[in-house]
């Protein structure tokens, strides 16, 4: 099974990129963030006609997550427990194939220091008091999204010029790193504990052609599920098209059993 994350940054401004690359990759399961559509104007019929189906929480003009599946989907959870008054669409889960998969697009925190990240934090701490109790049913289960946190050095091209960003805030790698401890497993990590990886590229600077990105895509895996972790990348061609997300694609493939 493939599965892949995608901040796509408008599905519908760019569907037509999303498509391409379904129709290039062919992954089982996407997790999308950044949907930027209200419930109504998610285009559920065009990805129907590609072969996918789709669980979604929308929110007009900012986030939205969403959940693709080459199969029917069974939505157990929108919105990340925690505060009732938290109106963001940030989360949702589903069941598929044996797997309980949480899509995630974790709130940027910037400006920091200030309410954003005060926010960013308390949104973390929800997601690991979550994670907890998700670990504790004992499903197999991968936690996979923009989770906007870079957990090290290596996941970046210039550290110096990243040490006022709350993605890169002590703070922030601190959470990240209590959220792993739990027992979950940084999946790109575990194939590739040494080389530079990157999943972001900001659209000023020619970024993408100095290859001065960032690591933000993640995928965690409960225990268990990393002996049945096969491969995994980052289709970064696809940052290359016109018209595209500043985030590329990213993939891992797992083996389940049968």
């Amino acid at each position: 099974m493939i599965l892949s994350t995608y901040n796509i940054n408008g599905v519908n401004g760019r569907i037509e990129i999303l498509l391409k690359w379904l129709k290039e990759r062919s992954p089982d399961v996407v997790c999308l963030q950044e949907i930027k559509c209200q419930e109504k104007d998610f285009p559920a019929k065009k990805l129907m006609d590609a072969g996918y189906h789709s669980v979604w929480q929308g929110q007009k003009s900012w986030n939205g997550v969403a959940i693709l599946f080459k199969r029917e989907i069974k939505e157990t959870k929108r919105g990340l427990p925690g505060d009732p008054a938290d109106d963001h669409s940030r989360y949702i889960e589903a069941f598929i194939s044996g797997l309980v998969i949480g899509c995630i697009y974790l709130p940027n925190g910037n400006p920091a220091p200030g309410p954003k990240f005060e926010y960013k934090l308390k949104w973390l701490k929800r997601l690991t008091a979550h994670s907890k109790k998700l670990l504790s049913f004992g499903i197999p289960t991968i936690l996979i999204g923009d989770y906007n946190v870079i957990p090290t050095d290596l996941d970046l091209y210039n550290p110096n010029r990243f040490r006022d960003n709350a993605l890169f805030f002590p703070e922030s790698k601190k959470a990240y790193q209590k959220l792993l401890s739990l027992g979950w497993t940084d999946a790109i990590r575990a194939l590739y504990p040494d080389e530079i990886i990157y999943t972001f590229y900001d659209y000023l600077r020619n970024a993408f052609g100095r290859n001065a990105g960032l690591r933000l895509g993640h995928f965690l895996l409960s225990p268990g599920l990393s002996e049945k972790l096969i491969d995994g990348g980052v289709d970064k061609h696809v940052r290359s098209w016109q018209g595209t997300s500043d985030h590329c694609p990213v993939w891992i493939e797992i083996q389940l059993t049968k």
